[in-house]
């Protein structure tokens, strides 16, 4: 990638500037799993989730043309997930089946206040398979055939120290043929071995981000510091993303583009229910508007209209028709 225009620094310009939401192949990497809601009755109710999955159907419920990068068992459940995407427009031609195999599982616990805890059973899932010798270069050749290849902080903590080098060098080889890469921080303490496997990792992988989506909570987790937003912008521009959204939550976020930086207020609320699925429907409905050509500005409004909507639901797929509520605006220029 080249710098094309001037910015914070005289660095470059947008890269997801020029990619239309009709045409662009879109990539979402990681892991999916059944989800148990505890209902608070002794009852749980059952559905599936996983971070880089709730992105990529709520891009396709806004029009994007989307694929999940996966493995799964060959079990009814597996069976269950792959349907219900293929319902919803995710393309599953790179989902990899094993046999003998069930997919992860977590449980979410949320407070009076909507917020979560997760419990997991996912150690043996066959996600973790997906950069492993033998399985890593067809994954890789899917990555190197999309536009946009996106992925999270939890997304790398799968794969273990070889299979992320693989992860790596694949997102290079991509990127050199023009795809552009779109990274959600998120860090989750409990999936990595050491505090320090994890910043090296994602320090690696900030070097290879064209589109940072990073929260100043995760920031926080993984350094031990509380740093201001811009400081962090600053540090992600200065490893090289050139389109950097900081999400603060209530907060709304702080967004830096070759064009300078501003903070987006975050969308009223009446009522929060529960956190899940936040900052992934934020980041669906960002990539989305920018796509149809909304600045990065107007497009971090739409990402968090999205996400006020999915915080009034339980469970990180809220219903269709919730999001004919919420009355998105995907055209050029911001919200109607």
């Amino acid at each position: 990638m080249t710098d094309t225009a001037s910015g914070p620094g005289g660095r470059a310009g947008r890269p997801l500037d020029g990619i239309s939401l009709a045409d662009a192949r879109i990539s979402a990497v990681g892991e999916c799993m059944m989800e148990l809601s505890d209902t608070g009755d002794g009852v749980m109710r059952r559905a599936y989730g996983g971070d880089t999955l709730n992105t990529a159907l709520y891009m396709a419920r806004l029009g994007a043309q989307t694929r999940y990068v996966t493995a799964l068992g060959d079990d009814p459940y597996s069976d269950e997930m792959i349907a219900g995407w293929e319902a919803e427009g995710i393309g599953t031609d790179r989902v990899f089946r094993d046999a003998g195999q069930v997919p992860g599982l977590y449980v979410i616990r949320t407070d009076p206040t909507g917020e979560r805890q997760f419990l997991y059973w996912r150690s043996q899932a066959p996600a973790r398979t997906l950069f492993q010798s033998g399985r890593a270069e067809q994954t890789a050749a899917a990555l190197a055939e999309s536009d946009i290849v996106y992925l999270s902080g939890i997304s790398l903590s799968l794969y273990g120290a070889d299979g992320r080098e693989r992860l790596f060098a694949a997102l290079d080889a991509a990127r050199k043929r023009g795809t552009r890469i779109a990274f959600d921080a998120n860090y989750r303490p409990k999936n990595w071995e050491s505090t320090d496997d994890a910043a090296a990792a994602f320090a690696r992988m900030e070097a290879l981000t064209d589109v940072a989506l990073s929260g100043v909570d995760d920031e926080a987790q993984l350094t031990g510091q509380t740093v201001s937003a811009e400081d962090m912008a600053q540090r992600l521009w200065a490893q090289g993303a050139r389109e950097i959204v900081v999400k603060r939550g209530a907060e709304g976020a702080f967004v830096m583009d070759a064009d300078g930086a501003t903070t987006v207020p975050a969308t009223p609320v009446d009522r929060v229910v529960d956190t899940t699925a936040a900052g992934d429907s934020f980041n669906a409905g960002y990539l989305a508007a920018r796509l149809t050509g909304q600045a990065p500005a107007a497009a971090a409004a739409t990402g968090g209209r999205l996400a006020a909507v999915v915080i009034g639901h339980r469970g990180a797929v809220i219903p269709r028709e919730a999001m004919a509520d919420g009355q998105f605006s995907l055209s050029a220029g911001g919200a109607a």
